[in-house]
């Protein structure tokens, strides 16, 4: 046969059967689809519309019973006094309680027999004993929970076993039996449990009767369901506690991490502090030695007596001076040396304006006002009130950018008088702490003068770890300090060192 005969056929016959059969199947299944989504999507269209009409009485009955749309002068404390909110909380309460388990249990026994009263002619009967069997027990399950399961639940397989009624009371308790074993099993042992549990349901179905109005299906997934549940809840109240725990030992692990940095914090200021004694005062005793022992060598006409008290003052020095090594030694044992190098001369106040035009180089404002009799005062005094000074415009470059500060030194008889304060130009003021050492995150707290400070740091080439290193210079010469915000607005450190040694009244440092 050709291929024109084949074609020729071909248009006699009509298509191949063979290949219109799968074709007409699958447009058959592509439309059967699409009727069905097409009558989904019409359904999804009146359940969107019935949401979007239903939606504003559903927020409100829920706001009304949660507290949640609650908008007024008792802020987000008025959803404490919600009805859903009130009645979970007294429902928790009354769960929680040791007479749960007891009532309850009673009144399951009651309920079972009230539902077997009308159908035998006593509760003194088979029937009734395995009723009381089966829900009684309850009322011990919190205490001995295992031992009662297997007395409810024996007594109600028995039951079903036996032929007696089957009350929904005592299905009920055998259900509720099974979800609490779930809750506190071992899942091992859940699903032990949930496989005794069908193979009970399929003997009773094969041995009795009584469950015959029951369709097998729905039994096994009961007993199962119930197990489950129980399962589910377990697994959550775990969940939930590991994740307490965990929290736990986070927030244990963050506390010792802060006091440890607070620590070396300290640690390193008192570094600072002893390196600076050191240097000034361990300078000035070796002087004294110095000058003790060559005395007896430039003065001629010295008297023996005068020569053994010479040679007194420079062996007091000596000791003087080994004695405050070993204790500056101790201050800074464990902690790393200042950047600093230790030959460089320790700033005094005739450096104070070569420190304010720092601070107007890196873009702040600052002016010098020094009151009073300006003169010459030790070592110590100068250098305590420059580093305060210093640290005192590290906070504001830093807190309060662009703010004026005012410094101002006050020369008294028998104090010099430090005064430093800013404008609180911009953000907002928070009074710094005490235990201000270490970075933290931005804590936004609004204080008097309306912008939030953050929290102190170390500051970087301050010779200083924030109000903590300042009280210290200031304490450590028997001086006050203090700090906060200003009356007009900004931030205010003060501080009064004596130009002679006092122990501050009362141990107080700060005013």
């Amino acid at each position: 046969m050709t291929g024109d005969d084949h074609h020729s056929d071909r248009a006699r016959t009509g298509p191949d059967p063979a290949g219109f059969g799968p074709a007409l199947a699958h447009h058959a299944w592509r439309l059967s689809g699409r009727i069905v989504a097409g009558v989904g999507q019409l359904l999804l269209w009146i359940l969107t519309g019935l949401g979007t009409l239903l939606r504003p009485l559903a927020v409100h009955l829920t706001g009304r019973l949660t507290g949640g749309a609650r908008r007024g002068p008792g802020g987000p404390g008025e959803g404490a006094t919600a009805p859903l909110p009130r009645w979970l909380h007294a429902w928790g309460e009354v769960t929680g309680s040791w007479y749960f388990a007891p009532l309850t249990g009673l009144a399951l026994t009651i309920a079972a027999l009230a539902e077997l009263a009308p159908r035998v002619q006593s509760p003194l009967s088979l029937a009734g004993g395995f009723a009381v069997a089966s829900t009684l027990p309850l009322v011990w399950r919190r205490e001995y929970l295992r031992p009662v399961a297997a007395v409810a639940l024996g007594a109600f397989a028995a039951s079903l076993l036996t032929g007696q009624l089957l009350l929904v009371t005592t299905t009920f308790a055998a259900l509720y039996t099974l979800y609490a074993l779930g809750r506190q099993l071992p899942r091992q042992s859940a699903g032990v449990l949930a496989v005794g549990g069908a193979a009970t349901v399929a003997v009773v179905y094969l041995a009795t009767s009584t469950l015959d109005d029951v369709p097998w299906p729905a039994a096994v997934i009961a007993v199962l369901a119930a197990i489950g549940l129980g399962d589910a809840r377990r697994a959550v109240e775990s969940a939930g506690r590991t994740e307490a725990e965990a929290e736990e030992r986070t927030n244990e692990t963050l506390t010792r991490l802060i006091a440890v940095q607070r620590e070396q914090a300290v640690m390193r200021e008192r570094a600072s502090i002893a390196r600076e004694l050191h240097d000034v005062v361990a300078h000035s005793v070796s002087m004294i030695a110095v000058q003790a022992e060559t005395a007896p060598y430039t003065m001629q006409d010295l008297s023996p007596e005068a020569r053994a008290g010479y040679t007194e003052i420079a062996r007091t020095a000596r000791e003087a001076l080994v004695e405050m090594r070993r204790l500056l030694s101790v201050l800074r044992a464990d902690a790393k040396p200042e950047p600093e190098s230790a030959t460089t001369p320790q700033p005094r106040l005739d450096r104070l304006p070569d420190l304010i035009e720092q601070h107007r180089g890196a873009g702040g404002q600052a002016d010098l006002r020094v009151h009073g009799d300006a003169r010459s005062l030790s070592t110590t005094v100068e250098l305590s009130a420059y580093r305060i000074v210093q640290e005192a415009l590290t906070n504001a470059r830093r807190h309060a950018p662009g703010a004026e500060v005012r410094v101002d030194l006050t020369f008294l008889p028998d104090r010099l008088a430090v005064r430093v304060v800013d404008d609180g130009a911009s953000g907002s003021t928070r009074v710094l702490g005490r235990d201000d050492l270490v970075p933290r995150p931005p804590v936004p707290d609004e204080g008097p003068a309306g912008r939030t400070r953050l929290e102190s740091s170390p500051a970087a080439g301050s010779g200083g770890h924030g109000l903590v290193g300042m009280r210290e210079r200031a304490t450590m010469l028997g001086g006050r300090f203090s700090a906060g915000p200003a009356t007009e607005g900004g931030f205010l450190v003060e501080a009064e060192l004596p130009l002679n040694r006092e122990e501050p009244a009362d141990g107080r440092a700060g005013r």
